[in-house]
């Protein structure tokens, strides 16, 4: 049975560790710093529990010797030191981070390791660009390339139409730094909350703008073979409006502890979400001109006789599933390893990634 240590007793490492209990083939850790975080994890019975602080790469490389692979759902500003750890111990490495500089920093770490190392294994970036490099393989040349993701409150009450739903520290890092995308076949930066876009699917609308991080690793994969490629966030009409006003106007974007005290203490978590995924392509087939795309709307569910959300269920799935293909052997298992290297119906055909053609 493989050991598993997951980093993070957060709402993604608590779901990751419920998953690879109820497969049955791994053996999990989960360690935290915070030890009221580790007791509310104790009622799943899913893992062994361990307390470890890992700023102290001392311990943590006490603590992560032996294991198979290392699951980080800790914030992303943490994630390098753990990358090190990870191959100091000979373990393969996994995160779901949205930032890209940290993804280079652990690919750079990844060189000559003997385990394989794959961030950005969550939703968006994660998921979303298996789906679209999916989209992309289907088509003699791509014009467009098209990424939209939203996690949203099914019943929406406040004027921002959101609630929290994952990592505060990630939910604002994605709405104050560059964002990646390729325009005209070259890649560029382009800023946050721009790009303003309105769709609908089923009936809802939705606006879409631009953030970081979640279009991974695709524009270093696909700069030169895709005229234009964006990722955008999905919300409700009207959030990016409010955003604007408190990041611009009010100046909360030079104050990003202060914006995660005001969102924390004002914004309720909930269960009752909704993950909404928008992959589109528009390219040439046979010199036809064509267009594709690839929907999912993902809900909470019962796993292990609970109830989970849906940005946990997805970002966790996500995580497991290229996990489990990596200690499988589908996938390479040593060195950097990028999510456009999974394939999309090997992914969702996984054990774990079953979990994305729920509630379709």
């Amino acid at each position: 049975m493989k050991k598993i240590l997951i980093l993070g007793a957060g709402k993604i490492g608590r779901m990751a560790a419920v998953m690879l209990n109820e497969s049955g083939d791994y053996a999990v850790t989960l360690a935290d710093a915070n030890g009221d975080m580790l007791e509310y994890c104790a009622h799943d019975h899913a893992a062994t529990l361990i307390k470890v602080d890992v700023t102290d790469e001392a311990a943590l490389t006490e603590v992560a010797t032996g294991h198979d692979a290392i699951l980080s759902t800790c914030p992303f500003y943490l994630n390098v030191a753990i990358a090190r750890v990870a191959r100091a111990v000979g373990a393969s490495y996994f995160d779901v981070t949205e930032d890209v500089e940290t993804t280079r920093a652990i690919r750079e770490i990844s060189k000559g390791a003997d385990g394989a190392f794959v961030p950005q294994c969550g939703l968006a970036p994660g998921f979303i660009s298996i789906a679209a490099h999916d989209l992309f393989k289907r088509f003699d040349t791509v014009k467009k390339l098209r990424l939209r993701v939203g996690a949203l409150p099914q019943n929406p009450t406040n004027r921002l139409k959101y609630n929290l739903t994952w990592s505060t520290d990630g939910l604002i890092n994605e709405y104050l730094n560059p964002c990646e995308a390729i325009l005209n076949g070259k890649r560029v930066e382009v800023l946050p909350l721009e790009g303003y876009e309105r769709f609908t699917i089923d009936g809802t609308e939705y606006e879409a703008f631009n953030t970081s991080g979640g279009v991974g690793a695709l524009c270093d994969m696909l700069e030169g073979k895709v005229d234009n490629l964006d990722y955008k966030t999905v919300r409700y009409p009207g959030h990016q409006e409010i955003l604007k006003i408190l990041i611009d106007d009010l100046r909360l974007g030079e104050r990003p502890d202060m914006m995660k005290e005001i969102f924390e203490n004002a914004l309720p978590v909930t269960q009752q979400d909704v993950i909404v995924i928008f992959a589109d392509a528009i390219g040439t087939r046979n010199g036809e001109l064509c267009e594709e795309n690839f929907i999912r709307k993902v809900h909470g569910t019962e796993i292990g006789g609970k109830n989970w959300s849906a940005i946990q269920i997805t970002t966790s799935a996500g995580l497991c599933a290229v996990m489990d293909m990596v200690l499988t052997g589908t996938l390479p298992g040593a060195g950097y390893v990028r999510q456009e290297e999974v394939k999309l119906d090997d992914l969702l055909a996984n054990r774990f990634g079953r979990y994305y053609e729920a509630n379709r």
